[in-house]
């Protein structure tokens, strides 16, 4: 049964829906039950202020609708329109010959219109273009329309705001070719230039778009024709440029739908009363609705109770469902292959068609989903797919032991019958199958299918059936039942599919869960344990790591007991991975920040002392030898020290995405795995480096702070870069002491990653050259940054001692690296600059001494530490 109901959401309908949020286009005061939910009970008369009575009002069991609605559609338009202003001023700023050419050949084609022509059009539109909105706003407020209209008005005040800011910016701060491309002085000798924006159309545009005016087509026809006949008018007689009318017609589209999506637009969905009117006009007898649970992508249901019948169960699918989780699948789109994510339906009219296809065609092979009994349309903007109810409750409503082995292959049996037809599922979640009894299931949700589906769209069904299974029920019983109903080879063809990023996303959230619980559990029963002396600590490192082993590893296990053969490669289904959209950003982030930060009038080159400046580059450059010694010295394994200092090397390019220490814990922890150090031995190295560097950092501020004050004779500058460095360190460890969800939080992440380390140190001590190389590592890095920072004041004509510079080093570089911006951006050179200040050099010293310094030890190795990085990747050894 497929029809069009004819039921009007917008303008109302010969059957009223009181409960509709906006009938003839407004939306009617609510009066909120207690519950938030409509009951309206047949055979009896609910009379609502401002509402029609309906006596034989259907029985509708829903929450209320939201009386504004944020949209999706509106930010996408929204963001659409400020990208195109970025890129309009792009354009007027690197464009300039283009621009020019156009003004040109519009001046001179202007000249060939009647003077006569262009007068009467002008006074035409400046009449019209303030008659024509009143004049409609008149209208709407006579139809009771005033919400819309009250829209309108609040988006052209706004419009109007910034159309005065631009203007402002423009003429105030905008560069010469930009103010060029968007003003011009007017015919006649005029001293003024015309105004980039223009103050009365674009709020025109901003009240036309805001209210709305897809379903009045004279309407916008009319208004849109003055707008362009305005703009027109002031393009033929020289008082505006053509950027400067792009410019207002985009200013006025994105600040109405940034207004409507802030405000939210009125919802106009249709409710449980409208879904009933249109069932019964085609040819359905409904008594009553209750709300069931969405259906995935936010699609509504509705279970309907027949007067003569069996129960219903009603798909709603409209504009605003289908504008849903727009950003998800436009970056999944981005991110996998073609094959591996479905491409949505471009029309509403295209979904319920394929929804209704995908529906007959599981029928027709067989599979047990449930029966499409009719289509039609609801209003212009929404369509119901009406099902026969099946009953029973959805996989995940079901407790673990509840799922029997008949259920998972009927649900095997089902998914065969449609992979024989070549349909995939897409879906197969623990929602979308319902358990009609202990022994049978049926598939729901088929609306995110495919009709002749690739071999690899299949082969992905079936990886993401089997790790929904054992999500519940252990990887060992889901192979064998996949097995046992499709056979050894359909089953092991999936095994290159288990990757997360091809399996849905409430199942990825899934494991990220069972991965992190299962972690947890097995490190806080090793703590208890090893406590006890029940387990040792080599003992406790491997249950965890066992642990630790990941959902998907352990079905891949299982699959290989039963054919050894598979396939192991994983299948490529990505075509753009995220560490290498984060590669492009970082890189364009540090040329960004590089330009900008260090200016040559700062680094004074000219006043540079160059032997000083190659002293201070071989420092900086003996500090990667310092660091990979202090990372070899706590891993009692033998490791590459090239390789070693490569990794080190790439550091350097992690810190552009991460905060110096945080960016260097785990990328030291990945080498060390790769190297193939177990997990919980690699953090207990990285830990046991952490802490050893803590406490010679501390070791040597307090060494280093009495070799200044003994030198100082009589200078307190020295000595109060000390006093502070210690009160500093003081502060912190107070704040961190006295802030409840600080200190737990810091005590949480230092038991997990000091868990072990000291275990690791009591093998260290077997090799005594290990801890020297470690230690003596972590010296000569504290070392090799002091002699660069000292290298770098006597550039430029600087005098202060070794020992307060050490101090100012290990004050200020540690103050500024506990705000987490990346590398220490900003606060790490905002505190050198200024602990040397303390110290008593001079500012004009102190600043492009910082500046080189960072410049040799942060900018200069992001280079070098970006090809080390992919060097490393391709040997995976990251």
């Amino acid at each position: 049964m497929t029809g069009t109901a004819g039921v009007d959401v917008d303008r109302g309908s010969e059957e009223s829906a009181p409960d509709h949020p906006a009938d003839s286009g407004k939306v009617p005061s609510r009066r909120p039950a207690p519950d938030r939910r409509v009951s309206l009970v047949k055979g009896e008369k609910h009379v609502r202020e401002g509402e029609p009575s309906n006596g034989g009002a259907l029985a509708v069991d829903e929450p209320l609708l939201a009386a504004r609605a944020h949209r999706p559609s509106d930010l996408i338009r929204f963001l659409a329109g400020i990208a195109g202003i970025v890129a309009l001023f792009l354009v007027a700023r690197f464009a300039i010959s283009t621009t020019s050419g156009l003004e040109s050949d519009i001046s001179v084609n202007a000249h060939r219109i009647p003077n006569v022509l262009s007068t009467i059009a002008a006074l035409v539109s400046s009449v019209a273009v303030l008659a024509v909105p009143l004049a409609f706003a008149v209208e709407r407020l006579i139809k009771r329309d005033g919400l819309r209209v009250s829209d309108g008005v609040l988006a052209s005040v706004l419009a109007y705001g910034v159309s005065l800011g631009v203007d402002w910016w423009v003429a105030a701060g905008a560069p010469g070719v930009v103010r060029d491309a968007l003003t011009k002085l007017p015919p006649g000798g005029g001293q003024t230039l015309t105004d980039p924006v223009h103050g009365y159309l674009a709020p025109v545009i901003a009240y036309m778009t805001a209210v709305g005016m897809s379903s009045r087509p004279r309407w916008r026809v009319a208004l849109w024709a003055v707008v362009i006949l305005s703009g027109l008018t002031e393009l033929v007689s020289g008082y505006t440029t053509l950027l400067s009318l792009i410019l207002t017609v985009l200013i006025g589209w994105s600040v109405a739908y940034g207004t409507l999506y802030a405000i939210g637009s009125p919802n106009i969905r249709p409710t449980g009363q409208h879904l009933l009117i249109g069932l019964r006009k085609v040819g359905f007898a409904p008594v009553g609705a209750v709300r069931a649970p969405d259906a995935p992508g936010g699609t509504r249901r509705y279970y309907v109770e027949q007067q003569d019948g069996p129960q219903l169960d009603v798909h709603i699918i409209d504009r605003e469902q289908q504008a849903s989780g727009f950003f998800y699948r436009a970056w999944r789109r981005l991110r996998l292959r073609s094959v591996a994510v479905r491409r949505s339906p471009q029309s509403l009219r295209q979904a319920l068609e394929q929804e209704a296809l995908i529906a007959y065609a599981a029928a027709a092979a067989g599979a047990l989903a449930p029966q499409l009994v009719a289509t039609s349309e609801l209003g212009p903007d929404a369509a119901i797919l009406v099902y026969e109810k099946v009953a029973g409750p959805t996989l995940d409503e079901l407790a673990d032991e509840e799922i029997t082995d008949q259920v998972m292959a009927s649900l095997w049996r089902s998914v065969g019958a449609l992979h024989e037809r070549r349909i995939a599922h897409r879906r197969l979640t623990g929602e979308s199958m319902l358990v009609v009894d202990e022994k049978t299931g049926c598939l729901v949700n088929l609306s995110g299918g495919d009709i002749a589906a690739s071999d690899l769209t299949l082969r992905i069904d079936v990886a993401q059936l089997v790790t929904t299974f054992a999500l519940r029920v252990g990887p060992e019983r889901a192979v064998a039942v996949a097995n046992r109903v499709l056979g050894a080879e359909r089953v092991a063809a999936a095994l290159p599919l288990l990757q997360p990023v091809g399996m849905s996303r409430s199942t990825r959230i899934d494991l990220k869960r069972l991965s992190k619980d299962r972690k947890a559990a097995a490190q806080a029963l090793a703590l208890e344990q090893v406590a006890a002396g029940e387990r040792t600590q080599q003992q406790a490192e491997e249950d965890i790591a066992a642990a630790g082993e990941d959902l998907l590893s352990r079905i891949r296990g299982q699959i290989l007991q039963i054919a050894p053969e598979a396939p192991m490669a994983p299948a490529k289904l990505e075509r753009l991975k995220p560490k290498s959209l984060i590669m492009v950003i970082a890189l364009t982030f540090a040329a960004y920040l590089a330009l900008t930060t260090i200016q040559p009038a700062q680094l004074r080159l000219s006043q540079m002392n160059w032997a000083w400046a190659a002293v201070a580059l071989a420092a900086a450059a003996a500090s990667y030898g310092a660091a990979a010694m202090s990372l070899t010295g706590f891993v009692p394994e033998r490791l590459p020290f090239v390789r070693t200092m490569a990794a080190q090397l790439a550091g350097s390019f992690v810190k552009l995405v991460a905060p110096a220490a945080i960016g260097g814990i785990a990328l030291n922890t990945r080498y060390l795995q790769k190297a193939g150090i177990r997990s919980g031995q690699a953090v207990a190295s990285v830990g046991a480096s952490q802490l050893a560097g803590l406490g010679g950092h501390l070791l040597l501020l307090f060494s280093f702070g009495l070799i200044t004050g003994t030198q100082t004779n009589g200078d307190l500058g020295a000595s109060r870069a000390v006093i502070i460095g210690v009160l500093t360190a003081a502060v912190l460890a107070l704040v961190v002491a006295a802030v409840g969800p600080l200190r737990r939080f810091v005590v949480t992440r230092v038991r997990s990653l000091f868990f072990g380390v000291v275990p690791r140190m009591l093998d260290l001590m077997q090799t005594p050259s290990k801890l020297v190389t470690g230690f003596g590592g972590i010296l000569l890095l504290t070392l090799s940054f002091t002699a660069c920072l000292y290298a770098s004041i006597n550039a430029f004509g600087g005098t202060i001692t070794f020992s307060a510079v050490a101090v100012v080093f290990l004050t200020a570089n540690a103050a500024g690296s506990a705000i987490p911006t990346p590398g220490g951006i900003g606060p790490v050179e905002i505190a050198l600059i200024g602990a040397l200040t303390v110290a008593g050099v001079p500012p004009t010293v102190a600043t492009p001494a910082v500046f080189l310094f960072r410049l040799l030890t942060f900018w200069l190795p992001v280079l070098p530490g970006w090809i080390a990085y992919n060097v490393l990747q391709r040997k995976r050894a990251l």
